[in-house]
């Protein structure tokens, strides 16, 4: 593809513009016509062609494959799938299970963790990996982001008033986590809104918690710092979800008002291994104590695992060694079979 490097070369050299020295870069699609293909397919492949060659990142070409097309189609029909869950998620077949967060010297369950999961009419099952960075991209991530506040407060209370009537011990009364996008949370109206929500369902504050992922704490800190800072005014707990794998420095850290770290995956699967995970999860741990923060282990699979965390002073965790996301009534009948605290005397 000599002729696409020549047109890059062309279009890298520094351009004068109103008096500054300006460089530019160009993402390349490339398609070959076949005999009996007509002009505006030619264009509409190259234009597929170039698009795959902006995913893939700056400056870059690409070469036009007829699975590029179909996956084109895909997308935008995904797109239009998922604006029309949002009116009516239930009958779009998105529902929530739920994971549960366990104290792993006790094996209490402390709490929950809301998923989102989408058994969709026609494809069959949707791993929110794909469905989810498309709603964040297209905004339908707000409207459905509502919806699983609302859904997981009003389960949270049903499992509380289960509580009390099977005579719990008041202490291990469950957390309901819930993750919160960017989008959600640069909202004018989203505490509002939050607020709204927790006084329909009757779910108390305290015991909601909002995941948060690093990424999105570190874009527009100031406008986040102001949105946790009215988010626990309301009373909510406020946890940084997959700690560890993003760019939060120290200094941030203490200025945000949160309460829980959360240990990403990827450290915990090789912990018991010693190493750098072991070292670096040992850290996150002594970071949360030295800061008065709970830390969550997600990904426990192993008892070794189990173990090791315990051994350096977590507490709390969440895996398939206790037991996958479940829908409602599932969890339910999980938590009666299990150890859900000691009943009151």
């Amino acid at each position: 593809l000599a002729i696409v490097n020549r047109i890059k070369v062309a279009l890298r050299r520094p351009l004068m513009l109103h008096g500054r020295l300006m460089s530019v870069s160009a993402s390349v699609g490339v398609a070959f016509a076949e005999p009996a293909t007509d002009v505006d397919t030619v264009l509409r492949n190259a234009d597929v062609a170039m698009y795959e060659a902006k995913e893939a990142g700056k400056a870059r070409h690409a070469v036009f494959e007829p699975a590029m097309y179909s996956a084109i189609v895909q997308r935008l029909q995904l797109e239009s799938d998922l604006r029309q869950a949002t009116g009516d998620p239930l009958r779009a077949a998105l529902q929530l299970v739920y994971q549960p967060i366990m104290h792993l010297d006790t094996g209490v369950i402390q709490g929950m963790e809301a998923l989102l999961r989408w058994q969709h009419p026609t494809r069959g099952e949707i791993p929110p990996t794909v469905f989810v960075p498309v709603a964040e991209q297209t905004g339908a991530i707000v409207a459905l982001g509502d919806w699983i506040l609302e859904t997981a407060c009003a389960q949270l209370v049903q499992w509380r008033t289960m509580w009390w009537r099977e005579r719990r011990d008041p202490s291990t009364l469950p957390m309901m986590g819930v993750n919160i996008s960017g989008r959600q949370l640069a909202e004018p109206d989203f505490v509002a809104k939050l607020e709204a929500i927790l006084a329909r369902t009757g779910a108390p504050a305290a015991s909601l918690t909002l995941e948060i992922t690093e990424s999105v704490l570190m874009s527009h800190t100031e406008d986040s710092l102001r949105s946790l800072q009215a988010l626990k005014a309301l009373g909510v707990q406020l946890a940084i979800d997959d700690f560890g794998t993003g760019y939060s420095s120290l200094s941030y850290l203490q200025k945000f008002p949160v309460d829980v770290l959360k240990i990403d995956r990827a450290f915990v699967e090789g912990v018991h291994h010693g190493g750098s995970d072991t070292a670096l999860a040992r850290t996150i741990i002594a970071l949360g104590k030295t800061l008065g923060l709970r830390t969550v282990a997600e990904g426990v699979e192993l008892e070794a695992q189990q173990r090791q965390l315990q051994a350096m002073g977590c507490l709390l965790g969440q895996g398939y060694l206790f037991s996958r996301a479940l829908p409602p009534a599932a969890l339910t009948h999980w938590m009666r079979t299990r150890r859900m605290g000691r009943l009151r005397q």
